[in-house]
């Protein structure tokens, strides 16, 4: 069985279940990586503010896959918000990655209160349009600020990457990404872990013999999100890629969904203004 694919336009999928560099040690970030692609991860999620594109980059140089094999984002940092300031950054992230062309890339915050990300997404699209950035997106933008971005009669964001998780399912976001032709995204799949110690996750691990990592990113992928999940340790890097495996039935979905309790476990998006 292979990772499902979603589509992002007529011409880009991205693999469904990928991997995520949040917190990696830049030292550590190439083979943490190289492990990842061999566990068979084609989908490699980063930003510039994580301080480890390069070794995203030289892990891909290393791996001897085919160019185009492994779908890459990376996400522009909040201080970079601003239409020349984004094409500046974007430069310098490529140049970290060492691509020409980059599957995806993202605004990182919204920032409301900065007053930019209306221009900042204005550049994205011209990257895109430019044939740069195969596809284009957002993260941790709500409802409202994706709404002043339709109201600007700008292109609609293909993907929506957001917190997402048992404690934190965020229905009515990821109805309005369905409704308007979007893909969402989850980071922090696992609730930081949080999410693993709930007896209702372990009791489906133990009915599929799978540890409750696997469930959750089934559940992930059964509501049909693109999910990240994040580790250094080799076991379970490999072990988190086998949860696509995994095909669970509606009645572990609803029993899963019903563990929503609004709980974040990262940054308010309406009130995170670091630049």
């Amino acid at each position: 069985m292979s990772v499902p694919h979603l589509r992002l336009s007529e011409s880009v999928t991205i693999p469904q279940l990928g991997f995520g560099v949040f917190k990696v040690d830049p030292a550590a970030t190439q083979q943490v990586v190289e492990t990842a692609l061999e566990a068979g991860y084609r989908h490699i999620d980063t930003a510039a503010v994580y301080g480890n594109e390069e070794g995203v980059g030289r892990a891909l140089a290393a791996s001897g896959l085919p160019a185009g094999e492994v779908f890459v984002t990376t996400k522009l940092w909040n201080a970079d918000q601003g239409y020349d300031t984004t094409l500046a950054a974007f430069e310098r992230s490529m140049e970290r990655l060492g691509l020409d062309v980059l599957d995806l890339y993202l605004i990182h915050w919204p920032m409301p209160d900065h007053g930019s990300y209306v221009e900042t997404w204005r550049a994205l699209a011209q990257l895109h349009a430019d044939g740069r950035v195969r596809a284009v997106g957002v993260s941790n933008f709500g409802i409202a600020e994706l709404q002043v971005l339709a109201e600007a009669g700008l292109p609609t964001p293909a993907i929506n990457q957001i917190e997402a998780h048992p404690l934190l399912g965020q229905a009515a976001l990821r109805d309005y990404h369905r409704t308007h032709g979007m893909v969402t995204e989850a980071w922090s799949p696992l609730a930081q872990g949080q999410a693993l110690d709930l007896p209702e996750i372990a009791a489906i691990a133990e009915a599929h013999g799978a540890t409750p990592a696997q469930i959750v990113i089934a559940w992930h992928l059964a509501l049909g999100n693109v999910v990240i999940p994040k580790s250094v340790t080799p076991e379970r890097i490999t072990s988190n890629f086998a949860a696509h495996e995994i095909v669970l039935t509606d009645e572990e979905v609803a029993r899963i969904d019903a563990l929503d309790r609004g709980h974040r476990v990262g940054p308010d998006p309406n009130t995170f203004h670091r630049l």
